[in-house]
């Protein structure tokens, strides 16, 4: 079974499958996550006929201008929220991946978008949404890199 992380489905409201492609990047003693109204992994929607890998690839490189490599995958978590930009309910499918930082090849293309190199320390406290924060946390403890 995949967990649910936030709010409950609301009875009565129809969401919309919304599968995406998330993004774990840690360089040294920081990890890569990004800001726009909340702090998150880097990451977001796969398209009708892409691949969770391709989105992967696409997403951080639009919203944070960095590319990577030798993508994992950790797991998968469902949210159910309401996604503004698109006018409608959702019910997210996030597909969370671990992988190398490449290179930052230019700046964010996704507007207001701001990339953030913060402190292992920090991160799992700085993530606004409870799976990102679940998950992130989880491979910091198997990597040894937690605390």
């Amino acid at each position: 079974m995949i967990p649910r992380y936030g709010r409950p489905p609301v009875r009565g409201t129809t969401y919309r499958l919304r599968p995406g492609a998330y993004a774990v990047l840690v360089r040294g003693r920081e990890v890569l996550l990004t800001a726009t109204d909340e702090i998150q992994l880097p990451g977001g929607g796969i398209d009708p006929g892409e691949s969770p890998l391709r989105a992967l690839h696409r997403e951080v490189f639009e919203e944070t201008g960095w590319s990577l490599s030798g993508p994992k995958r950790l797991g998968a978590f469902r949210r159910f929220v309401w996604m503004p930009d698109y006018g409608f309910h959702a019910e997210k499918l996030c597909h969370v991946y671990v992988a190398r930082p490449g290179r930052c090849l230019g700046p964010p293309t996704e507007p207001d978008h701001v990339p953030l190199w913060v402190p292992l320390r920090d991160a799992v406290g700085a993530l606004d949404n409870p799976g990102d924060r679940s998950f992130l946390a989880r491979h910091l403890g198997k990597a040894g890199l937690a605390g």
